[in-house]
């Protein structure tokens, strides 16, 4: 077989940053041992050469998100493009385009969704609540007819690929799990604090109101909250909240101290809203919590009911219920026994199963059959 450094592979990217957990600590970095010569296009970040990535910048003007998905996004099409990569792989749905003028120039491209837009454009805030179901119609059409004419699909969960696949063949699911190189030793759970985490993005929709409503009904506890917030006039609303003065407010934080927060925190929160989008996720911060052996408080979605109940390693509730959210979390504090339990329970679910070990064996794959197409 010919040696995969002949093959040159660029992921581009126009709404993530190049540091992004799954486009490069996980796909990147893991074609890129593969063999591959692997580049990644994000807009206005540092040039440099990691972990066998070429990351390159497309210098894009910093302004809103409308002038994000037309004049960034064909700005880092561009970019990719004066590359000339053999495989082209992608991951906004503002780049459907670019993704087909790709395939019409005779390049192997590859879409990613992370999500199921179209549910997701349900939830959006910043689409009127009387247009987002024509919206999301429209935009499920014009996604379907693109992702039909691709050389490959991957989703960031089965659910997504069960709908893709119906149109495009050529769909594999390449789920979100925890690397189990950055497993860390377990926090001796004595030297942990009387303190509960949720990491991520902080939006209306992630259930962070009702969180931080159920403090004053806990047990003392505190909430070490960190993220970027989404708008940045919801901080405004969490602030005046009578649960406020219990939260650590850390901000948006690195992978290094991500694990600083888990290893302090004795509980792990992802206690999102049942919007359409959520239902049937499966939210990488839950199986960063089980990695890092601390049990998950999630919603009582059935999905997650079956991951988190099944194997013992948390409790599910009503997100939109503060009253309910107290008790479990109290529960939980009050028996440091079962809590330990628990966390070793999800910690031992990961290295079993949930683990990107078996993820990275399917896109090697993927990438290896589409390789052998481009030498044909």
């Amino acid at each position: 077989m010919e040696n995969k450094k002949n093959i040159r592979i660029c992921h581009f990217t126009s709404a993530h940053k190049p540091d992004d957990v799954r486009i490069f600590h996980k796909e990147c970095v893991s074609l890129a041992a593969a063999g591959f010569e692997v580049f990644l296009v994000a807009a206005n970040c540092e040039e440099k050469h990691t972990k066998g990535v070429n990351i390159v910048n497309a210098t894009a003007p910093v302004s809103g998100r409308f002038t994000r998905m037309l004049n960034t996004s064909k700005i880092v099409y561009q970019k990719a493009l004066s590359l000339n990569a053999d495989i082209y792989h992608f991951h906004d749905p503002e780049l459907l385009p670019y993704g087909l003028k790709l395939k019409r120039k005779g390049k192997k491209v590859i879409y990613d969704a992370h999500e199921d837009v179209p549910k997701q454009i349900l939830g959006k805030y910043w689409i009127n609540k009387f247009l987002r179901t024509s919206v999301a119609t429209a935009f499920r059409i014009y996604e379907n007819r693109i992702a039909k004419q691709l050389d490959h699909i991957l989703t960031a969960t089965p659910f997504i690929r069960d709908r893709f696949v119906k149109i495009n063949a050529r769909t594999t699911d390449i789920n979100n799990f925890p690397l189990l190189s950055e497993l860390g030793p377990e926090t001796d759970w004595q030297q942990k604090q009387e303190e509960v985490c949720y990491i991520g993005g902080i939006s209306a929709i992630r259930g962070i109101e009702s969180l931080i409503d159920s403090l004053p009904l806990t047990n003392g506890l505190k909430l070490n909250l960190a993220g970027d917030f989404s708008p940045a006039q919801f901080r405004e609303v969490l602030v005046s909240k009578a649960g406020w003065p219990k939260v650590n407010e850390f901000g948006f934080v690195g992978r290094n101290e991500t694990a600083k927060i888990m290893a302090r925190s004795k509980v792990g929160v992802v206690t999102f809203l049942p919007m359409p989008n959520h239902v049937d996720a499966q939210p990488n911060k839950m199986f960063e919590y089980m990695s890092a052996a601390i049990p998950v408080l999630g919603s009582h979605f059935p999905l997650w009911k079956e991951i988190i109940e099944k194997n013992n390693c948390g409790v599910c509730v009503d997100p939109e219920n503060p009253q309910e959210i107290a008790n479990a979390l109290n529960k939980l504090i009050a028996d440091p026994e079962l809590s330990a339990q628990m966390g070793r329970n999800g910690r031992k679910a990961v290295v079993e199963k949930y683990n990107w070990g078996a993820e990275e064996k399917k896109i090697i794959a993927v990438y290896n059959t589409l390789a052998d197409a481009t030498r044909a």
